[in-house]
């Protein structure tokens, strides 16, 4: 049995084959739903329940096959969000959407365990730890308890490292095994390398060229680039205004392996998938 870089074996069946049958060898797209009054892109437009189910069924339109919503912005900077006030932004918009007979895989993208377990209960299907199981020890027997998919994101609180690219790869890893420790299978797991978090501009840059190294840990991978300020720095342009840059990171991320996008905008980035998706096909 064949195991990637210390990684899951081979033939285990992922989340992937088991959630979306018939269509696990195609690029997914996680279109990003904030209910918060500040994410850096898009903060303030679907806190009311309604706005949030109308932009979910855009979404579902324009090609998403998850939606992920976060009730606590992560932007360079942001203020942490008490339990209270996550859990009242982000409950009605799971339910409604739920109600309106959306049927998707819902990702809360939260790392306290609370939120996700409530967030479970409400209809959500997916958790999102940007922290990796490390800011919350309870996060990892709620997802064991509820055989929850789990996207473990690699951060730090500080961008310091020794061998930057090897660092990452053995912190994820690490991050597996906190994981299977917890009793979260590993056919649950999902890995996120992170880009924007706890890593220099040249950094982001770096991990780009080497997302196969994470791909090679064995888990399905999800890439979480859009809008990231490593893109509009580049291209000194806002945020809103990074359409092209986000699909250049995408078409990257494809090639490499990554089988997640996480996306705004999702119409354009699921047309970037699927062409990428097409050439690779005929390697």
């Amino acid at each position: 049995m064949e195991t990637s870089e210390r990684g899951r074996s081979s033939d285990t069946t992922s989340v992937l084959e088991r959630e979306f049958p018939g269509r696990d060898k195609r690029t997914l797209i996680m279109g990003i739903l904030n209910v918060t009054p500040d994410s850096f892109s898009d903060g303030g437009r679907y806190i009311d329940p309604a706005s949030a189910v109308e932009r979910a069924k855009q979404m579902l339109e324009e090609g998403a096959d998850i939606l992920d919503i976060g009730g606590e912005s992560t932007r360079p900077g942001f203020a942490p969000v008490p339990l209270e006030e996550e859990l009242r932004r982000v409950l009605p918009a799971i339910r409604a959407i739920r109600e309106a007979g959306i049927k998707v895989p819902i990702s809360i993208d939260t790392y306290k365990a609370e939120t996700a377990r409530q967030a479970l209960e409400a209809g959500a299907t997916w958790l999102n730890d940007i922290w990796g199981l490390q800011r919350d020890e309870a996060m990892a027997r709620v997802a064991a308890e509820y055989a929850a998919p789990i996207v473990l994101m690699h951060n730090r609180t500080e961008p310091v490292y020794a061998n930057f690219i090897q660092d990452v790869v053995d912190d994820l890893q690490r991050t597996v095994e906190r994981a299977r420790a917890a009793g979260i299978a590993e056919e649950q797991i999902i890995l996120d390398p992170g880009i924007g978090f706890a890593k220099t501009y040249e950094q982001n840059l770096q991990l780009m060229n080497h997302l196969e190294r994470i791909v090679g840990l064995g888990f399905p991978v999800l890439l979480g680039t859009s809008r990231k300020r490593m893109i509009h720095q580049t291209l000194q342009l806002p945020p809103h205004d990074v359409v092209e840059g986000t699909a250049a990171t995408v078409a990257l991320g494809v090639a490499q392996g990554c089988r997640i996008m996480r996306v705004h905008d999702v119409r354009a980035m699921r047309r970037v998938a699927d062409m990428t998706d097409a050439i690779i096909r005929q390697r």
